[in-house]
């Protein structure tokens, strides 16, 4: 199965977790989702009011520089690592 697959199947099974990942795990996820999917992060940071789009732009701009596949590997180990605890 190539690495482009895992990481198709892996975001797959993330939505289906019965369990809720721990804030910091889901963005860990979204980060490394972002930087596989769109590569570095190049977009305008969020105003100090928006918290959530704040903590998501940190942890995506936190991946700077890592490519595509160390990107998408991260994420289907990290996957499957939650995957053994919420699904």
């Amino acid at each position: 199965m190539s690495l482009e697959a895992k990481f198709n199947e892996a975001a797959e099974s993330v939505k289906n977790f019965k369990k809720r990942p721990s804030d910091d795990e889901l963005l860990q996820l979204y980060a490394l989702f972002k930087q596989a999917t769109d590569g570095d992060n190049h977009k305008e940071k969020p105003g100090m009011l928006d918290l959530k789009g704040k903590a998501k732009w940190e942890a995506w701009s936190d991946k700077k520089g890592q490519s595509k596949e160390v990107a998408m590997e991260a994420y289907v180990a990290l996957a499957n690592k939650l995957e053994a605890r919420y699904a």
